[in-house]
């Protein structure tokens, strides 16, 4: 079953928890602090393995966590960074975000890899926070939490020729000829439901990758038929291959064939119109093929480079599989829309969200809401009391307290954050 588009949870390890420890040793009285950091919690990472042509094995498994940091030890041991979880993808995989639709990878070549979460970073440990006033601190961090998301893993085919045309006009019949790929044929539409990938080798050493592509109907772009789901998969072809039925099977216009498709992958996006483009006038073995064909282009007009084949006998093939090796010769390897494969570093300018926000409950209380404050309050070890006394030190940095008496908290109101509730106190 060929997949090409998915949505899946990612979550990323949560860093261990910091340990509170004191050195115990014979004669060393008041040996100090000895607890250790955490260690961190495990990245999720897509990886480009070649051998992959689909995103079959996302389809019973959308869910992905990374393992927890392991947690700190005593003399000041540091907990082991969990291993990073690297989940194998096809070339050619776009990695979407789907609460804000921002391109997080975009995974092309054999081997690449890039980080989708982040794994928290592991507490730090109560030797980590010994001053000189405090020298033996009853406190220690836990571990911060990983970065979560929902994503969409999306599939564009690495292919550098797309066949495209109505359905039934011969395109799975001729990649099956020109290749090993073995697509299922029949005197149906839409028998072709899934794009097809096959190797065509020239008898002059040449080779490149073909994709035949679903039948695309007037009004695809708009979802009719198998609407716009696989023409995706033509953004990174470099050449596309219009095969149309010369031989009015169906008792339809080729050229009015050829019009409606071209439309089709415009209103899809307009940049396919700079691909170069072959047709591939077939079934000429078929009565009355010739004279359709003068007619069609007589109606093109344009100077295109049109090839007389038959998929059914082979007749032709040779001529157009050279001619689409020498149009493949003659552009660029990568198409322009790819970005360069040299490793660059992109620093993206990100509004910083409000650390804290209050809001007010039916019931009068006060709750507090944000990434920042409740990441604060998650790394905090609630069982110690000078863990907490650091906790309202650092909401009385971030203006909480003097927010909460602006919206009208008094003595003994009740402020809620999470699952969490606490008293106002002046």
């Amino acid at each position: 079953m060929f997949v090409d588009q998915v949505s899946v949870y990612v979550k990323a390890g949560d860093g261990g928890n910091g340990l509170v420890a004191y050195r115990r040793e014979k004669y060393v009285p008041k040996g100090g602090p000895a607890g250790g950091d955490a260690g961190n919690g495990a990245d999720i990472i897509f990886e480009v393995d070649e051998g992959l042509n689909t995103l079959m094995d996302f389809r019973y498994n959308r869910q992905f966590k990374g393992k927890r940091g392991e947690n700190g030890m005593s003399k000041n041991q540091h907990g082991k960074n969990a291993t990073s979880l690297i989940i194998p993808v096809p070339p050619g995989t776009t990695v979407i975000d789907e609460e804000t639709d921002e391109v997080i990878a975009d995974l092309t070549t054999h081997e690449q890899q890039a980080v989708i979460v982040k794994g928290g970073r592991g507490g730090r440990g109560n030797s980590r926070f010994a001053t000189p006033r405090n020298p033996a601190p009853d406190m220690a961090e836990n571990g911060e939490p990983g970065q979560e998301k929902n994503i969409k893993v999306e599939l564009k085919l690495l292919a550098d020729v797309g066949l495209v045309g109505f359905p039934s006009v011969g395109k799975s019949t001729f990649i099956s000829v020109v290749s090993a790929a073995k697509p299922k044929i029949a005197d149906y539409h839409f028998t072709t439901l899934a794009p097809n990938l096959g190797v065509v080798d020239t008898s002059d050493q040449r080779s490149f990758v073909m994709a035949d592509l679903p039948g695309l109907i007037e009004g695809a772009h708009e979802g009719v038929g198998l609407g716009h789901r696989f023409l995706r998969h033509i953004e990174r072809t470099r050449v596309i291959v219009h095969v149309v039925d010369m031989a009015k099977i169906e008792e339809r216009d080729p050229y009015d064939d050829y019009v409606k498709i071209n439309q089709e992958l415009k209103e899809y996006d307009p940049k396919l119109m700079d691909r170069p483009q072959i047709i591939a006038a077939n079934k000429m073995d078929m009565p009355g093929a010739e004279e359709n064909l003068q007619d069609f282009k007589e109606q093109l007009g344009e100077d295109l480079p049109i090839y007389k084949i038959s998929a059914l006998t082979k007749e032709g093939l040779r001529d157009i599989l050279f001619a689409i090796a020498d149009t493949l010769d003659e552009i660029p390897k990568v198409a322009t829309e790819i970005q360069p494969t040299e490793e660059k570093v992109v620093y993206r300018y990100q509004v910083e969200d409000a650390p804290f926000q209050i809001s007010r409950d039916p019931d009068g209380a006060f709750v507090l809401s944000g990434e920042k404050i409740e990441k604060l309050f998650k790394m905090t070890d609630f069982a110690r009391d000078e863990a907490v006394q650091r906790f309202s030190r650092q909401l009385r940095g971030m203006g909480v307290d003097e927010e909460l008496r602006k919206r009208g908290a008094n003595d003994g109101d009740t402020i809620r954050l999470l699952d969490f509730e606490f008293e106002f106190i002046e």
